[in-house]
């Protein structure tokens, strides 16, 4: 069950209610606008269920730069629940940004989150459930460090970009409310694979809370068309799909669902995992923000043109829940056309693989994102986007069968508000071998676990770690600059990943992907690459423990520094299932000790 650590650990310190206090203070000042929140009940302004699905504005480079200014803001509604949002300048929430391979991205960032607490004096306010709370160290942003409800930074998910602060730092870079706008700037690298990419908070302790409220965004490397011609000229549609506290948690299940047992709900009121494929969600769902809430799921609505071939991107920036999407026309699945996965076309950079695999589903874990070709029902027919029920283990939670999105077919609609070039040049040749064809120097061992704080209570909350094989189990610590795995820039490792736990986890490695090779023990024949992967739940009738085996491509120079591994189910990752890894020049030995007496190595 995915419970967060409790907060007992987090010590609530005077200076730290000061900081939050202050930039509050400070950021209202500044800005003019009233004190109390609940005053600007559309800052998040979200579409009605039911409603058609716009795309996100296109903020695209010109002359090899895209610069913008951005912010975050918050709310808190009626019922308690809180959203927050990317706005523009002018208002535009959550932007795409488009950029080409080698093109520079400058955003201006500003927090302008505030407490939405605001009921309770400052001295008797929680800080929402953060595993450890800490002050600035110190003033430089680069440095702060701060994990408090109104300190926030931006991830760039995929992207092999430097590690560092200004580009894609999470491990120290921490803004405040009383902060100047920060400057992100980052080059986008020449042979970036074409795709689909995202951005999001990822402030360890918030980063559930503020990508489960909204806050994310996609980035879109262009290009596909050239990893793939047949794809040139195809218009092409966004969608972005979210996660959300339930719309409507005390309604009755909708009468076309099986009678189901009472649910049970973990420490966080979660639904649990009925292992049914039915009853109440743990979240809720939206497209492009349009809600589709439990119980009755109204899908938001979409049209194309009869037949009409399109490449949809889409993107799952759920905070916590599992997708198994396919498209139905009556009640039969339709082939979809996989191009690409987790931003990288599936031939790329020397992959044997086809350029199009046609499935009737695909399964997105939180985080992951899929490129593929679908037709438009005939006309005066229609089709249903729909998600298929995820096990998530005896641990984890519902995550059950529902609609997402109604098409229609009409030949007067209108175009989405992209198309790929009708003009495709071929890219280049690639300048490394195809990592699956390259040895690894080494093979580790890591694996997920939990533990309840009481061994004696099952309902207690729970701990969530991340762990080398050979080492005690223990929750990330932001505290620590000692990373848990050294190694150099330009080796390829193989890591084996076990799930020690009953509940599905999502291994997820920043700077780079992965190709996998094995699912627990058995060889699969999947020659591209990822940068998110489930890893099956164990449960007690199995012999061993379930695992995947990745072969890592640490290649790329532009991912030498400190980053992160974890789980990308936010809330196991913000209670302490995360990992740190150094990536050393390539003239650095890769660990003091020799090669084979690293911990985890097999």
């Amino acid at each position: 069950m995915a419970r967060r650590l409790s907060t007992v650990c987090c010590v609530i310190v005077a200076a730290c209610l000061g900081l939050a206090v202050s930039g509050m203070t400070a950021w209202l000042g500044a800005t003019g606008l009233p004190e109390s929140p609940r005053t600007q009940q559309d800052v998040c302004a979200r579409p009605e269920p039911g409603s058609a699905i716009e795309e996100p504005a296109e903020l695209r480079s010109r002359d090899g730069v895209l610069e913008t200014d951005l912010s975050i803001h918050d709310q808190k509604l009626p019922d308690g629940t809180s959203r927050y949002c990317y706005l523009t300048r002018d208002g535009k929430p959550s932007p795409t940004l488009r950029l080409k391979p080698g093109d520079q991205l400058v955003i201006r960032f500003k927090n302008d989150l505030v407490d939405l607490d605001m009921a309770a004096p400052a001295i008797d306010r929680p800080l929402a459930g953060a595993p450890i709370c800490t002050t600035r160290k110190q003033a430089d942003v680069c440095e702060s460090g701060a994990m408090t409800p109104i300190s926030t930074n931006l991830h760039f998910h995929g992207l092999t970009v430097p590690p560092v602060c200004h580009q894609d730092d999470v491990l120290k870079t921490s803004i405040q409310p009383d902060d100047a706008p920060f400057e992100y700037r980052l080059r986008i690298p020449d042979d970036a694979p074409p795709g689909l990419y995202w951005y999001h908070p990822h402030l360890h302790g918030f980063s559930k809370t503020q990508v489960l409220g909204g806050a994310s965004g996609a980035i879109i490397i262009e290009g596909i068309e050239r990893a793939d011609p047949q794809l040139a000229g195809l218009p092409e549609r966004l969608l972005v799909i979210r996660d959300q506290d339930l719309v409507n948690p005390d309604a009755l299940p909708s009468k076309s669902e099986p009678v189901m047992t009472k649910s049970q709900l973990d420490n966080d009121g979660d639904v649990a995992n009925s292992g049914t494929g039915f009853g109440k969600p743990s979240k809720d769902l939206s497209v492009n923000f349009v809600p589709v809430p439990y119980p009755n799921y109204p899908p938001a609505r979409l049209t194309m043109k009869p037949g009409e071939r399109q490449l949809w991107r889409v993107l799952n920036a759920s905070a916590i829940t599992y997708l198994n999407l396919a498209l139905l026309v009556g009640r039969s699945p339709q082939q979809i056309g996989i191009v690409g996965l987790n931003g990288v076309p599936l031939q790329f950079q020397g992959s044997p693989s086809p350029s199009v695999q046609w499935v009737n589903h695909i399964g997105l874990p939180p985080g992951s994102r899929a490129e593929f070709i679908v037709e438009g029902p005939p006309a005066g027919s229609s089709a249903l986007l729909v998600t298929r029920a995820v096990d998530t283990g005896p641990a984890g939670e519902n995550d059950p069968n529902r609609a997402l999105v109604a098409i229609t077919s009409s030949v007067n609609t209108s175009e989405p508000q992209a198309a790929l070039p009708a003009h495709a040049e071929p890219l280049p040749r690639p300048e490394r071998p195809w990592v699956g064809n390259v040895a690894p120097v080494r093979v580790r061992k890591l694996f997920f676990s939990e533990q309840p704080e009481n061994a004696n209570d099952p309902n207690s909350p729970t701990k969530f770690f991340m762990t080398i094989d050979g080492e005690t189990p223990k929750p990330f610590d932001p505290q620590s600059d000692i990373p848990d795995i050294t190694v150099r820039q330009g080796d390829v490792e193989d890591w084996i990943v076990e799930n020690r736990s009953m509940e599905l986890h999502d291994f997820h490695i920043h700077q780079l992907h992965f190709q996998l090779l094995d699912w627990s023990g058995v060889t699969v024949n999947e020659p591209f690459l990822r940068d998110t992967v489930n890893v099956p739940y164990y449960n007690t009738r199995m012999l061993k423990y379930p695992s995947v085996r990745l072969r890592m491509d640490f290649r790329d120079p532009n991912i030498v520094g400190t980053f992160v591994y974890h789980c990308h189910v936010l809330e196991h990752e913000d209670g302490g299932m995360m990992g740190r890894i150094r990536v050393a020049p390539r003239d650095t030995a890769s660990s003091t000790k020799p090669l084979n007496q690293q911990k985890g190595e097999l």
